[in-house]
């Protein structure tokens, strides 16, 4: 059953950023979008495995730093070669000042 897991706090993560989230031998990549929400996906990309953490936001899109692949972070839609496999998303939800996933 899902549960909801605090991923960070809303101060760890400026615009338009993106950070690495590990729980239960998984990590996963926490977004804030330009419009203020945050998001949440596999923390890996589907082409190579290499942790988005590491990649380049620009506006609703996570570019991979290995073959800049990208996501919509947003829905987890491929958007770009060689990426062709969608990203996993998961919930995300605000409460005070703390990011919660449910996973």
């Amino acid at each position: 059953m899902p549960a909801w897991v605090r991923a960070c706090s809303t101060e760890d993560i400026d615009e338009e950023d993106v950070a690495r989230f590990d729980h239960g031998g998984r990590t996963f990549a926490i977004y804030h979008a330009p419009d203020g929400k945050f998001f949440a996906t596999d923390g890996l990309c589907t082409h190579e495995k290499v942790h988005l953490c590491d990649g380049l936001v620009m506006d609703f899109i996570i570019e991979c730093p290995k073959h800049n692949g990208r996501f919509d972070y947003r829905s987890g839609e491929a958007k770009g070669a060689p990426v062709c496999v969608d990203l996993r998303t998961y919930k995300v939800k605000v409460e005070g000042d703390d990011v919660l996933v449910e996973i």
